[in-house]
């Protein structure tokens, strides 16, 4: 690790005299880790302050040792460690960091003296942001929310703690800090099939704890380390944080509200800290963006010889400008999310494209230079049907009847990749109540998952009939198991926390060790949930009006659309009340 870390751009290397050493986690390797940028942000915060000295450790890969990247400490060495964590599949590596690094990894083994190897453990991320139930456990304290309005008042009080006990230092912090969550000071308990039956708190803390915000940006966030190890090798530039389009699968479209959109000068400020000798840009929310301030930043780069890299575009919000800009970058490959596989599924999940929008949109793009098409959708969706998949495979046949004479036109023909997915519920989202899968309510009322994967592999192996022997066409799909884990985890309550760290630790499989604390998948991942049931996630408050994803739900079932999120004067679901 010391070789790539020699190359890398932005690392921070303080003295620990004086200074209070904090560690930061990322439940993954190093080119994931160097790759995020909330993570990053949350180094440069810490380091900012002059009495913190942070370092970081990431999941080791094999034969690596797992020490600090900055000067090759153990986890036990740290008096506060940090954990950020994005996505559902790191939640066992992150108990596995806990464990490994010689820590107590359940806060209620930890001492009541704060210090090394009996750490403050402060989880966060977007994955805590979503559900901080599946990791309660572990955390002495967890941040809901973004950290810029957070760290500073929270490293204040953590700063005291060799003078003060954990549970006087967590109460101080759950009682004035706003967005800071005390999983040990709230008791779950639940009723026979898996639901939460009740919470109970401490008196002086609040039922629920509402989200930090951070501030409007001058400046957007960008990427602070560079490292030729990352795996997206790029000068990275968030575009704002929320989406205004309230696709009902998709929880960043429901935790971030009111969606917040950077100006083109706060953008064009976090593209001028890029140095001289990274070219390449990946811009973090393309499809959200006004047309009018894609055209602004492209003209940027284009003055400044950049080229320009993205996850994916809004297949009906590419402008002339945009096109032209991905020419000049020599962009070989583009995706577009289609994500429901039918017009009728695109109207459930509230995508609002048309199959005019998506051919359309390969037809300019194709003609712009791009050799390699890539076309997100998922399955398992609520309501799907055959007829649904075969309206997908009419769409791919019109797909390259419309693109490859094209690329044959000019010498080279244009390959297409499907990548098939499955659906994975999430919570704070319209579909949070659905089963995964795809199953009716009826069809998930038996207690086990084999209808759900009995579902989702049969339609996998349906299109691999239709689709595999078509010329120029890729095909990748998830494996449903995998898909299933993640579903868990998504809708998982602290019961999970065990099992979790025997999945890290290597003792037990997933199947395994779920069997073994005597835990359902289908209670979590299969079971539907009702309108009034209390869900686990609530104790989060995103501002969203009771009732308000259930209604969604009901829109997306009866194949209703609904507007954009307009903050000015919008107040459909709750989170701009107090707006003026």
């Amino acid at each position: 690790m010391s070789s790539v870390l020699a190359n890398e751009v932005g690392t921070v290397r303080k003295r620990w005299t004086g200074r209070i050493p904090v560690a930061l986690l990322y439940p993954n390797i190093y080119p994931v880790a160097v790759s995020n940028l909330g993570f990053q942000l949350v180094y440069s915060l810490l380091n900012d302050m002059e009495d913190i000295v942070c370092e970081r450790f990431v999941y080791p890969q094999a034969g690596e040792p797992f020490r600090s990247l900055e000067s090759s400490r153990p986890l036990y060495d740290f008096p506060l460690v940090f954990g950020s964590v994005s996505f559902e599949h790191d939640y066992p590596r992150l108990t596995a960091m806990l464990a490994a690094g010689g820590i107590p990894p359940f806060a209620q083994d930890r001492q009541s003296t704060i210090g090394p190897g009996n750490p403050v453990v402060v989880l966060g991320g977007v994955g805590v942001f979503m559900n901080p139930e599946p990791l309660a456990l572990f955390a002495d304290l967890m941040v809901i929310g973004e950290a810029e309005s957070v760290m500073e008042p929270l490293m204040h009080l953590l700063s005291d703690f060799t003078t003060i006990g954990r549970e006087e230092l967590m109460t101080a912090i759950g009682t004035t800090v706003a967005g800071c969550y005390i999983p040990g000071a709230y008791r779950f308990t639940w009723k026979e099939n898996g639901a939460v039956a009740a919470v109970t708190r401490r008196s002086d803390l609040p039922a629920r704890i509402a989200k930090a915000v951070a501030p409007i940006m001058d400046k957007a966030a960008h990427s602070n380390l560079l490292s030729p190890a990352a795996e997206l090798g790029m000068y990275m530039v968030e575009l704002g944080r929320g989406c205004s389009r309230g696709c009902r699968f998709c929880a960043a479209g429901f935790i971030y509200r009111p969606p917040r959109l950077w100006t083109s000068r706060a953008i064009i400020r976090g593209l001028q800290r890029r140095p001289e000798q990274m070219s390449r840009v990946g811009l973090l929310g393309m499809e959200m963006v006004a047309e009018e301030t894609v055209d602004e930043i492209a003209s940027y780069l284009q003055d400044h010889g950049c080229s320009l890299s993205f996850s994916s575009l809004r297949a009906d919000r590419i402008t002339d400008r945009t096109l032209q800009l991905l020419a000049d970058s020599q962009l070989k490959s583009i995706a577009i999310a289609a994500d429901g596989s039918s017009e009728r599924l695109r109207t459930l999940i509230n995508k609002g494209l048309s199959r005019d929008d998506l051919l359309r949109a390969a037809e300019r793009l194709v003609t712009a230079g791009i050799f390699h098409l890539k076309l997100y959708v998922m399955i398992g969706l609520p309501t799907e049907t055959y007829d649904d998949l075969d309206e997908f495979i009419e769409l791919v046949e019109q797909l390259q009847t419309a693109i490859l004479p094209i690329g044959q036109a000019r010498g080279r023909v244009t390959e297409l990749t499907l990548s098939i997915n499955c659906f994975v519920p999430k919570p704070w989202t319209p579909f949070q109540y659905c089963a995964f899968g795809g199953l009716t309510a009826a069809e998930a009322a038996a207690e086990s998952t084999v209808s759900a994967m009995t579902s989702l592999k049969g339609k996998v192996r349906y299109l691999r009939r239709k689709l595999s022997s078509r010329g120029n066409l890729q095909l990748k799909f998830d494996h449903p198991e995998q898909a299933l884990q993640q579903a868990v985890y998504a809708r998982a309550d602290r019961r999970i926390g065990p099992a979790l760290l025997d999945i890290g630790s290597g003792r037990y499989t997933f199947k395994q060790a779920l069997q073994r604390h005597g835990l359902n998948p289908w209670q979590y991942a299969v079971r539907p949930r009702a309108c009034d049931e209390l869900l686990c996630w609530e104790v989060i408050d995103h501002g969203i009006d009771p009732g308000y994803l259930w209604k969604e739900y009901e829109r997306a079932l009866q194949g209703r659309l609904t507007a954009a999120c307009q903050p000015s004067f919008c107040r459909r679901c709750g989170v701009c009340h107090d707006a003026s």
